[in-house]
């Protein structure tokens, strides 16, 4: 019976020994398990070979003419971090033992090894392989789920930004998306890609901030072997990356006066170079820029170029803050509670008790949806019965002060039809969905709150269309 993982494609090894017997000993034992085998005669032929990808797992001799098999491991953690490395050597000690550990290595053999230790050692890292791979694919599901959460909501705000997201996403034109952190600018920027004929093609994010500037234009660009200490390989830029469908550039604010010529050029031209390259590489991406700071001010203050600000900013989408979109509170903190208690194992089917969602719902969230997110998460975590309580609130969000039941509040400046649709709205939570009470507190006849109920379900509100 094999010692192989069963898998719909076999695992693809390479191996790289300088001693020939030894690779073909070992090409013939793991093609025989039913193995795919590379082979490799030095160092450097490995490194080239896993450059191109498709390789599973890396069984290297420690002692190697030229590129070592230290040197080799330290590459791989560079070109492709996602594969691991067994190291084989006739030079077994402690010490090398450690340093090959230490430098990231999975395991380490020593010469002559047993096949069947071989096996478990190759299954071992395979098995691991997978569970990580397992692993990533549920966390992939479960961001989807809270990027389903952060986009929810019902307010006018709301709607007011998804019906100019419907309208942009259609068109091929920049898009500057502005608004506070935490209220979702990401996930805005996703919804556009996925609403655009574009939506087939890849969605690529770059967090401006998180980037120092000395690897943002390699980031961004790509470079080419050698091109700077550590540049081991060719490596593609994010504009490659998002050929064909759409690049996020998040907190685009915080570009250096360095950075913003050449993000400019891609935009005037679609073309640019790889860092130490030559050769002109044209891409076909839209652009979806975000900042939590005023562009037109950085602009005056000459720390932002007035050319970029007017090619990134062809049309605006503003993120409302949560405060201005209470009426979303209690649906976002609904979701996320079950989502955590899924994620924590916790049952909490009364969900919130109503003290404590008045809490929430009052409280001014300057984190905005981040901030509700964390919350609830820890909320959920720290809950003792089957429902959340003012008191596994944290002492901020507790202490906020709950409007007096039926009160609505409206910012000075509020259409007039948000004003009528919220009172409609609020009207019937209290009444629990009863129309006809609805329309006794409110004063008017039954067939006006069926009536505006219907239009709020097929109409946009006078002038927004």
């Amino acid at each position: 019976m094999s010692d192989a993982p069963a898998a719909v494609e076999p695992a693809t090894l390479l191996v790289a020994d300088d001693d020939p017997a030894v690779r073909q000993s070992l090409e013939r034992t793991l093609t025989r398990e039913g193995y795919h085998v590379l082979l490799a005669s030095d160092g450097q032929a490995a490194l080239e070979r896993l450059q191109g990808g498709g390789v599973d797992l890396v069984l290297s001799d420690l002692k190697m003419p030229g590129l070592t098999g230290l040197d080799l491991l330290r590459a791989a953690k560079v070109v492709a971090p996602e594969v691991d490395v067994i190291m084989l050597t006739a030079f077994g000690t402690v010490e090398e033992a450690v340093k090959a550990m230490k430098e990231g290595a999975t395991d380490f053999l020593t010469k002559p090894f047993q096949r069947a230790q071989l096996l478990r050692v190759i299954n071992q890292a395979l098995e691991r392989r997978a569970l990580i791979a397992q692993n990533r694919a549920l966390q992939r599901r479960l961001d989807d789920l809270l990027r389903q959460g952060n986009i929810i909501g019902t307010s006018p705000a709301f709607r007011r930004t998804m019906t100019l997201v419907d309208q942009v996403a259609t068109s091929s034109a920049t898009v500057l998306i502005q608004g506070e952190s935490g209220t979702g600018k990401e996930l805005i920027a996703r919804a556009i890609h996925d609403k655009s004929p574009r939506r087939n093609g890849p969605f690529i994010a770059v967090n401006c901030t998180a980037l120092p500037e000395t690897l943002l234009e390699s980031e961004l660009f790509g470079h080419e072997k050698g091109a700077f200490t550590g540049a081991v390989g060719r490596k593609e830029g994010r504009f490659e990356l998002a050929d064909g469908g759409t690049l996020f550039l998040d907190e685009v604010g915080d570009l250096s006066l360095v950075s913003q010529p050449k993000i400019l050029r891609v935009l005037q031209e679609g073309e640019f170079e790889r860092v130490g390259g030559t050769r002109t590489i044209r891409v076909d991406v839209r652009i979806v820029a975000a900042t939590h700071q005023d562009l037109a001010q950085l602009v005056r203050e000459k720390r932002f170029r007035e050319d970029l600000y007017y090619r990134l900013n062809v049309i605006t989408v503003t993120a409302p803050p949560l405060r201005e979109r209470r009426e979303d509170v209690r649906v976002l903190a609904e979701h996320f509670l079950r989502v955590y208690a899924a994620k924590n194992n916790r049952r909490l089917d009364e969900g919130f008790g109503e003290d404590a969602m008045r809490r929430l719902e009052a409280y001014s969230w300057p984190g905005n949806v981040r901030e509700l997110e964390n919350v609830v998460e820890r909320a959920v975590v720290l809950a003792r019965g089957a429902r959340v309580e003012v008191t596994d609130l944290p002492e901020t969000v507790a202490g906020a002060t709950p409007l007096p039941e039926g009160v609505v509040t409206f910012k000075i400046g509020t259409p007039l039809h948000e004003v009528e649709t919220r009172m409609l709205e609020e009207t019937l939570r209290l009444t629990k969905g009863n129309k006809t009470l609805t329309a006794k507190i409110l004063g008017i006849d039954p067939k006006t709150v069926f009536r505006k109920l219907k239009q709020g379900e097929t109409e946009e509100p006078p002038g927004e269309s």
